[in-house]
């Protein structure tokens, strides 16, 4: 389920920068066209959010930003954003001595199109802050600890390894944030991703957008009656089930729409439309404007594109 998550939005591969602090410093980081990331790998520091009080990070603390929110770094509490002179987005390593004073960063954003952004991620506060609990997180601590040994060590196939660390570390801080207390609810997708009755639905409606699905079906996946299922799911979700399958098969035609050349009546048919006319006018609702425009206005960019334009 979180792979479909992140899937329906990422663009390309990660930005991030590794920096070594001392003394007074502090920077500005956003607004992200995507999301935003920070790991303290050795030391301490402070967040400065764009509201509340600024938040003490330490050692193995790892903070999301998932709407790309403007914010700051700081040896200090007592700064504000503003005051702030924005990240250079550099690498800045030195020889570490872990010198009180002292903090190793991993800065970072993932590049997201929010028009495809799944509800989950919508629905995530401004800042989760995920603190160091030594046995507690134990797939994010050991995401933390490749992450860590990869960017000491700079082996061979770094290039590879470290994007696909950085997806890995997105997949455990999500699983993290919903089952810290702040993740648990009653309602909403925190819920509905813990929930094996409505999780089940989900992922028969992403495995196969195609199925000409009804409440019925998806009740029957779910092991609800049809009514207790369209109850729940809506409450959860936010929406009814088959409103919620339509924007899954159109989120999914515009990702094809934006990565390959498939034809539109091809998209159309495994996105589950009977016509490509039918399919066309359905997406100009969703998205403003036809497949054929979007294609030609959000096309694929690859890694190398997505690291220029950050």
């Amino acid at each position: 389920m979180f792979s479909d998550v992140i899937a329906s939005a990422r663009v390309g591969v990660p930005k991030f920068t590794r920096s070594q602090r001392v003394g007074r410093w502090g920077n500005r980081f956003g607004p992200y066209p995507g999301a935003g990331f920070h790991v303290v790998l050795q030391g301490s520091c402070w967040l400065i959010p764009p509201a509340g009080e600024p938040v003490a990070l330490s050692a193995g603390d790892v903070v999301f930003l998932p709407h790309g929110v403007q914010h700051g770094m700081s040896d200090s509490p007592g700064r504000k954003v503003s005051e702030l002179p924005p990240d250079a987005g550099v690498d800045n390593i030195g020889e570490y001595d872990e010198a009180p004073d002292q903090a190793l960063l991993l800065c970072g954003a993932y590049r997201l199109d929010r028009g495809l952004a799944h509800p989950f991620l919508r629905s995530l506060p401004e800042v989760v802050h995920l603190p160091a609990h030594p046995g507690r997180r134990s797939g994010l601590d050991a995401a933390v600890d490749l992450l860590r040994a990869d960017l000491a060590e700079n082996r061979p196939g770094a290039e590879a390894a470290q994007p696909a660390l950085l997806d890995l570390l997105l997949v455990y801080l999500l699983r993290e944030w919903l089952d810290s207390e702040s993740g648990r609810s009653e309602t909403g997708w925190g819920a509905a991703l813990t929930d094996p009755a409505i999780t089940a639905a989900l992922h028969q409606i992403h495995r196969d957008p195609a199925r000409r699905w009804t409440v019925q079906e998806l009740a029957r996946e779910a092991g609800l009656s049809r009514t207790v299922f369209a109850r729940r799911f809506s409450a959860l979700v936010g929406q009814p089930p088959l409103t919620y399958l339509t924007w899954w098969r159109l989120s999914t035609a515009a990702r094809m729409l934006r990565s390959g050349n498939a034809s539109l009546a091809s998209i159309a048919h495994q996105v589950g439309y009977t016509s490509e006319f039918a399919f066309a006018a359905a997406f100009k609702r969703e998205f403003g404007v036809a497949p054929g425009a979007y294609r030609r206005q959000a096309p694929e960019r690859t890694g190398a594109q997505v690291l220029a334009e950050a």
